[in-house]
């Protein structure tokens, strides 16, 4: 796995951002472009290959094209294909590193131990992106490209919004992939960390509480509660719910589901309860949520 790494003591510059769709078979056209492009993957299966290396983009995944290398489609595509994008130059020197170089990176920040973790984060800006990932939070880059699209579409008179928008999708990847490595295996940031990547999976279950949780790890639930909330800051139950809220938001802006059938989906069978709780997290309505994020780049045909 190779990564780029870049600086973001400076913000990337950000352009030609937009959602690809295409009703008929499709495949990308053969290019060299003098920017990166980022590629999420939405529906379908796109085929692209660069490098040598031939990708399948599917829903959930995300692909890093480099600056200067041609790039092609090498099958066609179904029709329903559909992926967001965004091209960006970087401020800072590009380099691009191995698994190993970021093993290492990884072990030299974990060195810090006698420094708060927030204290550590300030003394390094650079970032690591994935030429290839699946993200474990795909929700969370969904809802800041739909961020990303709606400034770029408003038209701001600064076009900083846009720049620092995108390096907060790059600042985000980064963060993924250090979430993976963890410190010690029997430790109990290991065990809660178990925890969290369970609720994240199953937060959409109309069942998931603290008891369904202690019982599924073995723990009294009075003990995992106390625990839990001194390592992660929040209780079993608020952390549930932000996981269902932010599968909301996601759901919000890039579906046109009623809110109805948005609760239904993220497990709440009450969609009054849905809409007091969206409320109480985000402050506002699903519907003004929504509202607040309605303006999209759609393309279709030739990007």
């Amino acid at each position: 796995m190779k990564y780029l790494k870049t600086k973001v003591n400076l913000p990337i510059e950000c352009h030609t951002i937009g959602h690809f769709t295409s009703d008929i078979p499709w495949i990308h056209e053969q290019r060299t472009m003098d920017s990166y492009e980022l590629i999420i993957g939405v529906n379908e299966t796109l085929f692209l290959e660069t490098n040598n290396i031939k990708y399948e983009v599917k829903p959930g995944q995300i692909l890093l094209l480099p600056a200067h290398t041609l790039h092609s489609g090498y099958a066609t595509c179904n029709p329903g294909i559909s992926f967001y994008y965004f091209h960006f130059h970087c401020n800072n020197e590009v380099k691009f590193v191995d698994e190993d170089t970021l093993n290492n990176e990884v072990i030299k920040f974990r060195s810090y131990a006698d420094v708060k973790r927030s204290d550590v984060r300030r003394m390094d800006s650079n970032i690591y992106i994935p030429m290839f990932s699946t993200p474990k939070y795909l929700e969370r880059i969904n809802i800041l490209f739909n961020q990303l699209f709606h400034v770029d579409k408003a038209s701001y008179f600064s076009h900083y919004g846009v720049d620092y928008l995108a390096t907060s999708i790059l600042i985000e990847l980064s963060e993924q992939v250090f979430m993976n490595y963890n410190s010690t295996p029997d430790s109990i940031h290991t065990r809660i960390a178990t925890i969290l990547e369970w609720i994240r999976i199953h937060s959409t279950s109309n069942d998931i509480s603290l008891q369904t949780i202690a019982k599924k790890f073995n723990y009294n639930k009075d003990y995992l509660s106390r625990v839990f909330k001194k390592e992660v800051g929040l209780t079993i139950i608020e952390y549930i719910n932000l996981q269902k809220i932010n599968k909301a938001k996601d759901l919000l802006m890039s579906t046109d589901k009623n809110v109805d059938a948005i609760a239904y989906v993220i497990g709440i069978r009450d969609a009054k309860y849905f809409m007091k709780l969206f409320k109480k997290y985000m402050k506002l309505t699903p519907t003004e949520f929504r509202q607040s994020y309605y303006l999209k780049n759609m393309n279709s045909g030739a990007l």
